[in-house]
C-alpha cells in the first residue's frame, strides 16, 4: 500500500482519527497536571509571605505610646534578599501611618480587608505586579497592619518550569503513542501488502484464483470477492477469443476473395472501367489492411491473449517475414537493407510480427520513393534486445511523437491512405511484451527512427 503524501492511506486515515482524540487527551492531562502542581507550589510561596509578615509582626515594640519596628539593618537585608524578587513590607501604625518599610506598598481593596487573620491578593507596585500579604498584629492593645509584598518573576518561572514539565513528557507519549500505532498499522497491514505484491507481480493473462490459506480472517471476504470478478474476467477473455477467432475468418476470406476477384477484374476489364475497378480494388485493399489491424489491437489488449509467452528468436522472425517486405520495397524503389544480430525475447511470435510488418509498412508508405529503409534487432544490455526500424523519409516532428500512438491519429499533412492505427498497434504490442515504444529521428537527423527496446532476453 503506498505511502506517498498525496494518498490516503490507511495508515494515514488512522493517525488523523487519533489526531484529534490523543490531542484533546494531551491537552486535558496537561492542564490537570498544571494546576495540581501549580496550587501547592504557590501556596508555598504564599506560606513565605505570611511568615515573613508574623516575622515583623514579632518585632513591634511600644513605648510611651508609640509604636515602632525593632528590625536590625541585618535582618533587614535577609529579608530584603531574593535570588529572583524584589520584596516590599510596610508597618502601620493603628491609626493606618507607615511606621516602617515602603509607605507606597498597596493595601487589599476594602472588600478583601482582613478582620482577624490575614490576606492574599494581587496587586501592582513600581510598574512591576507584585503578590501582597496583608496581616493584623497586636500593638499596644490595638491592631498594627503589617504588608508584605514581592514580585512575581520567581512565580512567572515557576509556571514556566511548571508547564514544560507537565506538558513535554505528555508530547512525547503522545508522539510516542503515535509511532507506535504508525508501526503497529503497517505490521498489522503486512499480509494486505503481500496480498498486494502478489497481485502486482501477477501479468495480465494471469487471471487464476488467489490462495486464501495465509491470509486475515477480515481479508477473506476481499480475496473473494477479487476471485469472483477474475472468474468473470476470465470468461470475458475466453468469449473474447472466441470472438477474435470468428472474427478474423469471418472477415479475411471474403475480403481476400474481394481482393482476388478486384484484381482479376481490374486485368479483365475494358480501359474504359479499369479506373473505377481499380479504385475498388485499392479500398479492397485498405480494408482489407484495416480489419487485420483492428484484430490485431485487439489480440494486442491487456488479456486479450491467454497462451502463456514463448522464446521467439528476433533475427528468425524478421527473416520469415523479409521476402514480402522486399517486394513491396521494389514496387516502391526503396532500398530495403537488414542489419540483424541474434537474440531472443519472451512473447508472442504473432502479435510481434505484427508489430514489425506494422514498422516497416509506414516506412515503405510514407518513405520517399528511392529512399532507404533498414531493420535492425540486437542484443541492448547485460539482458535486453531492441528492434528497430529506420528510414530517411520525412519524419515525424517532435510535437506530434506522442499523438502519433493515439489510435486513428494522423498528423497533418501525412500523405496516403492510412488508418492512424499502425502505431497504436505498435505501442500496445510493446506494453503487452513489458517492452518500451521510442519514436526518434533518422540518420543525419532526418527521417524517422522507431525503436522496441526489452526489458529481458
Amino acid at each position: 500500500m503506498s505511502d506517498r503524501s498525496g494518498d490516503r492511506t490507511l495508515r494515514g486515515h488512522l493517525l488523523r482519527q487519533l489526531l484529534l482524540p490523543v490531542a484533546g487527551i494531551l491537552a486535558v492531562s496537561s492542564i490537570a497536571a498544571y494546576y495540581l502542581a501549580l496550587d501547592p507550589a504557590t501556596e508555598a510561596h504564599d506560606a513565605s509571605l505570611i511568615d515573613a509578615g508574623l516575622a515583623l509582626g514579632e518585632r513591634l515594640r511600644t513605648s510611651g505610646g508609640i509604636t515602632t519596628l525593632d528590625l536590625p539593618v541585618a535582618a533587614e537585608q535577609v529579608l530584603r534578599t531574593d535570588k529572583y524578587d524584589s520584596v516590599f513590607y510596610v508597618v502601620r501604625d493603628p491609626s493606618g501611618k507607615a511606621i516602617a518599610g515602603d509607605a507606597g506598598v498597596p493595601l487589599p481593596p476594602k472588600s478583601q480587608r482582613p478582620q482577624d487573620s490575614s490576606v492574599l491578593y494581587n496587586a501592582e507596585y513600581r510598574g512591576n505586579k507584585v503578590r501582597a500579604a496583608t496581616l493584623l498584629a497586636p500593638c499596644a492593645g490595638q491592631v498594627c497592619t503589617i504588608v508584605v509584598a514581592e514580585t512575581t518573576r520567581k512565580r512567572d518561572r515557576l509556571v514556566r518550569e511548571i508547564l514544560l514539565g507537565s506538558v513535554l513528557p505528555q508530547a512525547l507519549l503522545a508522539v510516542l503513542t503515535l509511532i507506535i500505532v504508525w508501526f503497529g498499522v503497517a505490521r498489522g497491514l503486512l499480509p494486505l501488502q503481500r496480498l498486494s505484491d502478489e497481485i502486482g507481480k501477477r501479468s495480465a493473462r494471469d487471471l487464476s484464483p488467489i490462495g486464501t490459506e495465509h491470509v486475515p480472517e477480515e481479508t477473506r471476504p476481499l480475496v473473494g470477492a477479487l476471485n469472483q470478478l477474475l472468474l468473470r474476467v476470465e470468461e470475458s477473455n475466453r468469449n473474447q477469443q472466441r470472438f477474435l477467432a470468428n472474427a478474423a475468418h469471418q472477415l479475411r476470406t471474403p475480403l481476400a476473395g474481394l481482393q482476388a476477384h478486384a484484381e482479376l477484374a481490374v486485368k479483365a476489364a475494358p480501359e474504359s472501367a479499369r479506373s473505377e475497378l481499380a479504385q475498388v480494388h485499392a479500398a479492397a485493399v485498405r480494408m482489407a489492411r484495416l480489419a487485420n489491424q483492428l484484430l490485431a489491437l485487439a489480440r494486442a489488449e491487456a488479456g486479450g491473449r491467454l497462451e502463456p509467452p514463448a522464446t521467439v528468436e528476433l533475427k528468425a522472425l524478421v527473416e520469415g517475414v523479409a521476402d514480402e517486405w522486399v517486394h513491396r520495397a521494389m514496387d516502391r524503389d526503396v532500398d530495403l537493407g537488414f542489419e540483424l544480430r541474434s537474440v531472443t525475447v519472451q512473447g508472442d511470435a504473432l502479435l510481434l510480427r505484427e508489430a514489425l510488418s506494422n514498422l516497416v509498412h509506414n516506412a515503405l508508405e510514407y518513405g520517399a520513393r528511392g529512399g532507404h529503409v533498414t531493420v535492425r534487432t540486437g542484443p541492448q544490455g547485460e539482458r535486453g534486445a531492441f528492434v528497430e526500424v529506420e528510414d530517411d523519409g520525412p519524419g515525424i516532428p517532435a510535437a506530434e511523437r506522442e499523438r502519433v500512438l493515439e489510435r486513428f491519429y494522423r498528423a497533418p499533412g501525412t500523405p496516403g491512405t492510412g488508418s492512424g492505427l499502425g502505431l497504436a498497434i505498435v505501442q500496445e504490442i510493446a506494453a503487452a511484451h513489458g517492452a518500451t515504444l521510442a519514436i526518434g529521428e533518422g540518420p543525419d537527423g532526418k527521417g524517422c527512427r522507431v525503436t522496441i527496446r526489452f526489458g529481458h532476453g
